[in-house]
């Protein structure tokens, strides 16, 4: 039996509990209709969806890691060529590459944000890489490899430095595909067009996942492709469909991708939502940077820029000892995630790539103190208080401090 006093790290039962009858209406309808692949909840879902990310077209696909995938592939991408990205990100990132037929290339993070760093990005085009501006093409100068691409990760429910990263993208001749799986909502201030642009409405392209646990999530699996470019989203709907221009007609090779039409619907109802949960995650986030104010000298909290509105999938703090801070919250009750505690460059499956320890120094420091404490949007303010107060007295131990309670001074 569950402890009632305890703290999930992400409650789903509460979530779907309010919107049950809405949802269960929407299993009715597709039982009633024997509409269970494509058709009216697949394009109702993907117009309100592309509306939402001030974008002109949504692919529906089956996953997150499809939805990069088959962005990345409609790009352009193809084997024999190279894509940069960052190696603090769940692996999905890096296979979509891989699956793509591209290696991918690692750049460390930003020591603040945990995303792509603009400035490693320059540092590696203009001293790793060298380009032609006769035939517009970037090329790895040690393995010879052309790069065609970068994907910024909008990680946490924070978007990447998108001026910068698109400015040196399109200095080098590069399609800018966001990794947006985790930022359903997220705006980033953008000097150069002087106004807020959504995730997944900046990029050539842009992929987010529907996993359940996600600020917009399925009951089950789902992805989508956001883009404002029709030719890209007529190649991804191929790509979803087994090659298909029409039915039995199969202009290339493709892949069973498709977004089941009942996720389509439990999507669109949960769309309605979105902006509410994604306010309600913000606020929870204010309540934490309050509670942990006083208490920055053993816990660094997240840094969130003036050009940002983040929408909090994971609120990632950092503390010293980290293992041993975990261990303590959850025996007294309290679920926590690490996100993510190995960099994707020292996983056993990218040993080929021959990256080391220290190779990426940012990401690897990040990956032993970086703790997700609980976030969902029904999270009461009791609950942070309870959280904050086993956080700070564990992460004063570990340093050999006594610890005030939340609100001393």
């Amino acid at each position: 039996m569950t402890n009632p006093g305890n703290i999930a790290f992400l409650d789903l039962v509460a979530l779907h509990a309010e919107l049950e009858e809405e949802l269960c209406a929407v299993l009715r309808q597709s039982l009633r209709t024997a509409g269970f692949v494509g058709g009216p909840m697949v394009e109702s879902f993907e117009s309100d969806f592309a509306k939402f990310c001030e974008a002109q077209h949504c692919v529906g696909v089956s996953s997150g890691t499809d939805a990069l995938r088959f962005a990345l592939m409609a790009a352009g991408v193809a084997p024999g060529s190279a894509v940069i990205t960052v190696p603090n990100t769940f692996i999905a990132t890096a296979e979509a590459i891989s699956q793509a037929g591209a290696v991918p290339y690692f750049i460390d993070v930003h020591q603040r944000t945990y995303n792509m760093d603009p400035e490693k990005l320059r540092e590696f085009l203009d001293e790793e890489c060298s380009h032609d501006e006769l035939r517009g093409r970037t090329v790895h100068k040690a393995s010879g490899t052309p790069v065609v691409a970068v994907v910024p990760v909008h990680l946490y429910g924070q978007m990447a430095d998108m001026d910068a990263i698109v400015e040196l993208a399109e200095r080098y001749n590069l399609a800018v595909i966001e990794d947006a799986c985790q930022a359903h909502g997220a705006k980033y201030f953008s000097e150069r067009e002087q106004r807020w642009r959504p995730a997944g409405s900046v990029g050539k392209a842009a992929a987010f996942s529907f996993y359940p646990g996600k600020n917009l999530g399925a009951c089950g699996e789902g992805g989508a492709i956001t883009t404002n470019d029709a030719e890209l989203a007529k190649r991804a709907r191929m790509l979803r469909d087994h090659g298909q221009s029409k039915k039995y007609y199969h202009d290339v090779e493709g892949y069973n991708g498709r977004l089941d039409s009942i996720q389509a619907g439990f999507l669109k109802t949960k769309l309605q939502h979105l902006s509410r949960w994604n306010a309600q995650r913000q606020a929870n986030a204010e309540r934490y940077n309050e509670l942990l104010s006083g208490h920055t000298d053993v816990v660094t909290l997240p840094y969130e820029p003036s050009w940002s509105r983040a929408v909090y999938h994971l609120y990632v703090v950092q503390v010293a000892d980290r293992d041993a801070v975990q261990q303590r919250l959850g025996s007294a009750g309290i679920g926590t995630g690490i996100h993510y505690p190995i960099p994707l460059h020292l996983q056993k499956a990218y040993s080929r790539l021959q990256y080391g320890p220290g190779a990426f120094p940012v990401a690897e420091a990040a990956a032993e103190r970086i703790l997700s404490l609980p976030m969902f949007p029904s999270l009461t303010a009791e609950q942070q208080v309870r959280v904050v107060e086993q956080l700070t007295a564990a992460a004063q131990d570990s340093v050999g401090e006594p610890a005030l309670a939340v609100g001393e001074k």
